[in-house]
């Protein structure tokens, strides 16, 4: 007999539990050791991600807080032109309202020596020059209101067309530089 016959059944079993749990065991310890720096690295991975994140807010902040502070300052200056605008509105309104009371003065002048001159000779209608002078205001009160107009409408456009220039230009330049 040799000396694996002298070995029992059971102590061959007895060895082969022994060699299988003690696999079971070498794996389950390579999996946990496996497992523990797959957290490791997750974790790191969560941290480098979170702080990629807050750095890229905190930049989208800043380059918002400069769009904002450059649409600002062109609204303020839009601001400041369309009272510099109205000012002289008014003024030109001033200088019509003068006109207008000339015009009615000689209005008032031409009616009254007209009158006593050709009172015979006036049928039904007016002189030409009470429509004339008519036509003159209403065509100065219009153009003024016009003019008023287009001047907010300019200045609008230009403050609009200026802040979007700064905006294309600027974020043209940020997307370079996340290109690079």
């Amino acid at each position: 007999m040799t000396w694996l016959g002298a070995v029992p059944a059971w102590c061959w079993w007895l060895i082969a539990l022994v060699l299988i749990a003690g696999g079971q065991q070498y794996r389950v310890a390579v999996a946990q050791g496996d497992t523990e720096a797959a957290r490791r690295e997750m974790a790191d991975y969560r941290l480098a991600v979170t702080e990629r994140d807050r750095r890229a807010a905190a930049q989208a902040r800043t380059e918002e807080q400069h769009r904002q502070a450059m649409a600002d300052e062109e609204g303020e200056s839009a601001r400041q032109k369309l009272e510099l605008a109205q000012g002289r509105a008014a003024a030109a309104e001033s200088a019509a309202g003068g006109l207008r009371g000339e015009i009615a003065r000689l209005r008032a002048g031409h009616r009254a020596t007209c009158d006593t001159i050709a009172t015979q000779q006036r049928q039904t209608g007016t002189s030409a020059v009470v429509v004339l002078g008519g036509l003159l205001e209403d065509a100065d009160r219009m153009a003024g209101s016009c003019a008023a107009a287009l001047e907010r409408s300019r200045i609008a456009g230009l403050a609009c067309e200026s802040i979007y220039n700064g905006l294309s230009i600027k974020g043209r330049d940020t997307s370079e530089r996340q290109l690079r």
